[in-house]
């Protein structure tokens, strides 16, 4: 029996067929929008100027668009992360924890895919969820113009509680002309892109604040690809 299975091995192998060809991928991917209090793309001036003082509030959401969660489908499905940090999220100099947040839930999951997609944005974020003070059940929605996402204009909301409202960078956000990415974002993704905030906004009470901050070169857009758990 060992020598008929390695000589098919052998003869798939002279065909150029992978014996794993037949075995699907286990990953779940998607699209991703966040956007903090302070500039992600600028100049040292400006970093310089906002670090410590602002940076410390974000939203970040996740539209999943195929995938499966600890063997949960959430296929269609979104969540949000809302944090408070003690400092400025992404400064190398000093560390922005302790961080507080705030899970907001498609409420369109049931049971198990709203457990799935809570662990699911711990993965994604990290420590950043480690301490979730509330979860709250909200519809939301993640949509891009054209549905196209490298048009980069894109619109997060969930429920009363969460915007964002992204567009491309243009030639007259570049100020001081030596503009860069300052800090990276805040989940792991595959590809992710600078733009700016046209709406950036919390109304929730858990966090103890409330925020709006538009107008800020502050947001990121991007897609996610991980393998599933």
């Amino acid at each position: 029996m060992r020598t008929i299975l390695g000589t098919a091995a052998a003869v798939l192998a002279m065909a150029g067929v992978s014996l794993a060809a037949g075995i699907p991928s286990h990953s779940i991917y998607g699209n991703y929008v966040e956007a903090r209090t302070a500039d992600v793309y600028t100049g040292p001036c400006f970093a310089n100027s906002e670090v410590g003082l602002i940076g410390n509030l974000a939203v970040m959401g996740w539209n999943i668009n195929r995938g499966s969660w600890h063997g949960v489908s959430l296929d269609g499905l979104s969540v949000v992360g809302v944090v408070r940090a003690a400092h400025t999220l992404g400064d190398v100099y000093e560390s922005s924890y302790p961080v507080k947040a705030v899970l907001i839930v498609d409420s369109r999951a049931n049971a198990e895919q709203r457990l799935a997609l809570q662990s699911f944005a711990r993965k994604m974020a990290g420590d950043l969820l480690q301490d979730v003070v509330d979860v709250e059940y909200q519809p939301i929605s993640l949509d891009f113009a054209d549905n196209n996402i490298h048009s980069m204009r894109a619109t997060l909301t969930a429920g009363t509680l969460a915007k964002i409202q992204t567009r491309a960078l243009n030639g007259n956000d570049h100020i001081c002309r030596n503009e860069e990415v300052w800090y990276q974002p805040l989940s792991k993704l595959e590809h992710a892109m600078p733009a700016y905030s046209l709406a950036n906004s919390f109304e929730g009470k858990a966090l103890g604040t409330t925020w709006s901050s538009p107008d800020k070169r502050s947001a990121f857009v991007g897609s996610f690809d991980v393998a599933s758990e």
